[in-house]
């Protein structure tokens, strides 16, 4: 049921960003932009070009439909489109004339099928992704300056051949599990997809449709002004000389398809087009000029004119592909591509000695009971993990979709065996995490500490990048006198990489007994929901001092757990109601109490204002205030780094007639001791309502060795003091870290200055992203870049499975501003299965006693059967769009992504180098318990 479009309709905004007015440049001509504006933009945009990322148009062209706003308006369109072919379970079915002139958003399309208080944060996330690595396309050495990859250099059947493949690469990886490769893949399709509109002359030709076979491997292209088999010469030219900024005539009247040359690689031949635009040295060369419809703004867009028809069809072909895409892997395997679910994953990893026949028990009782419970619901888990392990083994990881299977094979868990008391548990919760969904809940239950504590700063890595959190429930076994020594409950050292590990993730440690460990189990219900941590001060137990923190308008459920060796504590309200320890019902809330842990859930509605709790304990306990959350990845020092926030649920009053809640300030802490680094002020991205803020911070602020936490400070529609805090802590990272996949790199060091040689890296690391094929050996490039002082590194590989794995560079010293280059081999044997996916993790640390914290990249590789002849088969639901919102009044959404180094996490693009200039993306969810 296409709808066409409707210029006067308001521009729809991505779901998980907002509008962003135009600024710095305004719609200022370039032609009249001074040297300090073009140099400004040349250390900021990309130099290879196509549809804009958000945030570079808001330097360059304010107007621009950007490939983020094409790949999230094509999800939301087909994800309406499957809503409405399958009505909710016990719900009325949805209707298309409800979303009719309506800005479309992930939100208000959960809210509609779904129903209130289910969240969209997985699905704007997932789609944050695919967002991200669309755009990364322009950015990676390895794709950036690849005209297959871009529809560049008349090279249509070779980027005809590379988008089928990647396509079919997402298919595989989807069909692995492995989402976060398959939405790796599905955004450097759709970004080659969307440039092919932009870059060739389809639009020109007066095309009014996306080609019909672009996405259908045997069917012909149609005529090509360069034969794409290289067969015979086509010499005929394709454009005439532009010497202005706009070139609307400069096409010769040819019938058959081309495109523009970017750059020198490959060289330009007399006669034909160029791409054009401030940044392609080709343009230059007669014939000058361009036919790059990327933009708004004639100085990067010669065929600026042009740009909306072919965003219009670039969508029309991106809602193709999202519905081919449904079709192959069927409703439930394309929701699970893009998490279109409230419902987080469960993952457990169980400790099976023999000492934990209760801790085993309480897992298979709270998993029934989770699976029981949500079943049928939009809150049943859409993945299940169970990985084992004991002394001295662990695994084999069990994964499923079904409930009833997973129940299975934990009920055949037993505890068997025993040994000296350290378990080889981190190993397992590692197996867990590269086998768990993003932004899932891990569960560990053991009672021993770990033998393997050495991976411990890597599992942290891990949790950070796969963004999931880990609880650790932790019980002491009285029967423990033959096999293992005897500990405390509450042993400061033993359990320290659990503590860290917890704490990286924004999980928790709790340590309780064997008597109580199946009513804290049952925590693992409550964990599973979205929540947010309330700041305290001081954020640690100091004797004779309160906690406080502030409740808004917008709290609810709120809950206070508390941890440790404590003998009273009062929870009291601003009206000086106590609420104490004692177990029950109390004037305030309902307070459990296990061992050592007591929650305590409050009584709603809160009374706003400041709350304090006294503490009286032994040692230190731990408070912890939630409401019913996303983490933070690593700043690099010596860059200036732009922080830009999303904050769901600022469109909610917590009274009717309030004004909009707005946050101001963002604050650094120091983690544990919880003294302020710095304060600095935000600005809205856009409209309040859309919770995009941004601030700037300097080097200086982010010179700390040690962790440190995010959080914000503002107002509710009150007037109250509105406070949240970032669940998970941050630590800069010494170095950028990445590998690639096939990247031709010599060993060697190169002193990497400012911002050119950052924008453009050395051709040696450019080469296309190839895949595994069993029986071969895969090159990988390794790079490492130091911009702070002088250090002395040694760099370890690894690989899961266990294949070989060897490299030339396992030990470099960086001076400031340095970058060193390496290649890895990874042997992939006959063996190897088909279709699976490979983890290869690099790790950077210092030598000996070095205080610099390991950093560590990870690449995540498919091992491919050879492609079938018919790899994509026509999609058997409707590919048109159901609700199109290009418009000329359509203002883009800010994207930032990844530059050509991947903040020591490679394959997460939220930290990028662009110029020098490093950016965090989407700090998401800071979110209170949506109405």
């Amino acid at each position: 049921c296409p709808v066409t479009p409707r210029p006067s309709r308001p521009a729809r905004r991505p779901s998980n960003q907002v509008h962003v007015s135009a600024m710095l440049l305004g719609a200022v001509s370039l032609s009249h932009l001074g040297p300090s504006v073009l140099l400004l933009l040349q250390l900021l945009l990309p130099p290879a070009s196509a549809f804009f990322p958000n945030i570079w148009s808001l330097l360059a062209a304010p107007g621009s439909i950007t490939h983020q706003d094409l790949t999230e308006e094509a999800a939301l369109n087909v994800t309406l489109q499957l809503f409405l072919e399958q009505p909710p379970p016990g719900r009325h079915p949805l209707r298309l004339e409800d979303f009719l002139g309506r800005t479309l958003l992930a939100d208000d399309l959960f809210v509609a099928y779904f129903g209130p208080g289910f969240p969209s944060r997985r699905f704007r996330a997932a789609l944050g992704e695919v967002s991200r690595a669309n755009a990364a396309q322009d950015f990676l050495p390895t794709s950036k300056n690849n005209p297959d990859l871009h529809f560049d250099a008349e090279r249509l059947g070779e980027g005809r051949t590379r988008l089928v493949g990647a396509l079919r690469e997402t298919l595989v990886a989807a069909r692995a599990l492995d989402h976060t490769l398959a939405r790796q893949r599905l955004g450097a399709a759709l970004h080659a997809l969307q440039d092919f509109y932009s870059h060739s002359n389809w639009v020109e030709l007066g095309k009014q449709q996306p080609h019909p076979h672009l996405l259908w491997p045997r069917q012909e292209l149609g005529s090509l002004a360069q034969d794409p088999y290289h067969l015979f010469p086509v010499d005929d030219p394709t454009c005439s000389d532009c010497e202005e900024l706009s070139c609307p005539e400069n096409l010769l009247g040819i019938t058959f398809l081309t495109s523009g040359y970017f750059g020198t690689h490959p060289s330009k031949p007399p006669g034909k087009c160029s791409h054009g635009g401030h940044f392609d040295r080709s343009s230059s060369q007669p014939p000058r000029g361009g036919i790059n419809k990327d933009s708004t703004s004639p100085g990067f867009s010669p065929h600026h004119m042009l740009h909306l028809q072919a965003a219009k069809l670039a969508l029309l072909a991106s809602i193709q592909a999202f519905s081919l895409l449904r079709s192959r892997l069927g409703d439930s395997g394309f929701s699970r591509l893009l998490d279109i679910t409230p419902a987080s994953s469960l993952s457990f990893v169980l400790d099976t000695t023999g000492s934990m026949g209760e801790e085993i028990n309480a897992a298979k009782i709270q998993a029934r009971h989770i699976v029981e419970q949500r079943r049928g619901s939009p809150m049943e888990p859409v993945h299940y993990v169970l990985v084992p392990f004991h002394d001295p083994g662990f695994g084999p990881v069990f994964t499923t979709s079904d409930p009833d299977s997973f129940w299975q094979q934990l009920n055949e868990i037993q505890a068997l065996g025993g040994g000296d008391e350290p378990e080889m548990c981190l190993s397992a919760l590692e197996l867990a995490l590269l086998h768990t969904p993003p932004l899932s809940d891990i569960f560990v239950f053991t009672d021993a500490s770990p033998k393997d504590a050495f991976l411990t700063n890597r599992v942290e890595s891990l949790t950070q990048e796969r963004r999931c959190r880990v609880t650790f429930l932790v019980t002491e076994d009285p029967s423990r006198v033959q096999h293992r020594a005897r500990r405390e409950v509450l042993s400061p050292l033993r359990f320290e990489p659990y503590e860290a590990v917890a704490l990286a993730s924004g999980g928790e440690v709790i340590f309780t007994k064997d008597q109580h460990i199946r009513d804290v189990a049952a925590i693992v219900g409550d964990s599973m929901a979205d929540v947010v941590t309330l700041p305290l001060e001081p954020p640690v137990v100091v004797p004779g001092r309160p906690l406080v923190f502030s409740v808004d308008g917008l709290l609810q459920r709120v809950t206070v757990r508390i941890h440790g060796e404590v003998s009273s504590f009062c929870i009291r309200n601003p009206a000086g109601v106590c609420q104490d320890q004692e177990e029950g019902e109390g004037p305030l809330g309902h307070t459990r109490r296990f061992g050592q842990f007591w929650m305590v859930t409050m009584n709603d509605p809160l009374q706003k204002g400041t709350w304090e709790i006294q503490v009286t304990a032994k040692g230190t306990p731990r408070v912890r205030v939630q409401d019913h959350c996303c983490p933070l990845l690593s700043p690099v020092p010596g860059l200036q780094t732009q922080l830009l926030v999303e904050v769901t649920g600022l469109g909610s009053r917590g009274d009717p007639g309030d004004p909009l809640p707005h946050f101001s300030h963002v604050v650094l802490r120091d983690v544990p001791k919880g003294a302020e680094l710095g304060r600095v002020p935000l600005e809205p991205m856009g409209p309040r309502e859309r919770g995009l803020l941004g601030a700037s911070l300097s080097p200086t602020l982010l010179s700390t060795a040690g962790p440190f936490s995010l959080e914000l400070i503002g107002q509710d529609g009150g007037g109250r003091v509105l406070h949240r805090a970032a669940p998970q802590p941050c630590s800069v990272v010494p170095v950028l870290l990445e590998v690639r996949c096939k990247g031709k790199v010599r060993l060697g060091l190169k002193r990497t200055g400012a911002a050119p040689p950052l924008t453009r890296p050395p051709p040696q690391l450019s080469g296309p992203p190839g895949f595994l094929a069993p029986g071969t050996q895969a090159p990988l490039s390794l790079r490492i870049t130091s911009f702070s002082g002088p250090q002395d590194l040694d760099l370890r590989t690894f690989v899961n499975p266990s294949f070989a794995l060897t490299s030339n560079l396992s030990r470099v010293r960086l001076e400031h501003n340095e970058s060193a280059w390496g290649r890895v081999w990874l042997e992939v044997p006959d063996s190897a299965a088909l279709d699976s996916v490979v983890t290869v993790t690099v790790t950077a640390m210092g030598r000996e006693a070095s205080l610099v914290p390991p950093t560590h990249a990870f690449l995540r590789l498919l091992v491919l059967a050879p492609a079938p002849q018919d790899q994509l088969a026509a999609p058997a639901h409707s590919s048109g769009p159901v609700l199109i919102t290009a418009s000329p009044d359509f203002l883009p959404s800010t994207l930032v992504t990844r530059g050509m180094a991947g903040g020591g996490l490679a394959g997460h693009p939220r930290w990028g180098t662009v110029g020098g200039v490093l950016l965090l993306l989407g700090l998401s969810s800071w979110c209170h318990n949506s109405p």
